[in-house]
């Protein structure tokens, strides 16, 4: 009898700029935050943030976004009134908190980045897809009785930048990577679909949340940051190490 497939979704967003040309001193750093589960999961955290969504702005169709809420801008001028504020972040930490799913983050340090391997502007992106991708196989390997399937969401960033992160994925593919075969990557039928910002796909709009206080921490690990302290219990962890979060190098 075959094993049953079960269904995985890596949501992939970013923080940072993925360039290494011009350095912004206050954040140097890129980093992709992924968030994998399972399809039965993510229905359960997509409806817990359906639900927050139509309760501060009555529809679904508002699209969190890390920036805009921490500026309160755009929709999240609301967040003016400090008693709803304080509720919506009530909220939706206790989804980031209670929801399913583990983290699996990769840090490229662009000024050690420049300083070991020079301005290689067009390599970042790419580099932290294939630590996030070897680590959600790592992943998915403690997760027995079933055959897994694996589809990585990731949002449009323009014609020319898909083009070659579709070139990338299909290298992958094709070779596998440092760590895992090309062999293993089929197995789980590893395919990668790219979204539309205006898709409203919660799962990227939650690594999109989750994104901003992990690169912050990369940047200053010492500094007070609420935010990373109710998302750190997600980031996967291996053989006792926060095997979740890469920075390179």
């Amino acid at each position: 009898m075959n094993d049953p497939i079960k269904k995985y979704y890596l949501f992939i967003d970013e923080s940072g700029d993925h360039g290494l040309v011009t350095l912004d001193a206050s954040f140097p750093v890129f980093l992709l935050c992924g968030l994998i589960c399972s399809a039965d999961n993510y229905t359960l955290t997509k409806e817990a943030i359906n639900a927050i969504k139509k309760e501060f702005w009555q529809n679904k169709e508002v699209i969190l976004h890390s920036r805009d809420i921490r500026k309160c801008e755009k929709e999240f001028q609301i967040l003016f009134d400090l008693e709803l504020k304080r509720n919506f972040y009530n909220k939706i930490n206790a989804v980031i908190e209670n929801s399913k799913y583990r983290i699996l983050a990769s840090a490229i340090n662009k000024k050690k980045s420049i300083k070991t391997y020079g301005k290689l502007s067009n390599d970042v992106y790419e580099l932290a897809l294939s630590f996030i991708i070897e680590r959600a196989i790592f992943c998915l390997d403690e997760i027995k009785e079933v055959h897994k399937h694996l589809e990585i969401i990731i949002e449009k960033r323009g014609k020319k930048e898909d083009k070659k992160l579709e070139e990338h994925f299909q290298r992958l593919i094709a070779r596998g990577t440092a760590y895992v075969s090309a062999e293993r990557l089929v197995e789980v039928a590893l395919k990668i679909t790219f979204k539309d910002k205006k898709e409203n796909i919660n799962g990227l709009q939650l690594a999109d949340l989750i994104a901003y206080p992990i690169a912050r921490y990369v940047i200053e690990p010492k500094r007070a940051n609420p935010a990373f302290e109710v998302l750190e219990k997600k980031i996967y962890m291996k053989n006792g190490r926060r095997y979740g979060l890469k920075i390179f190098p």
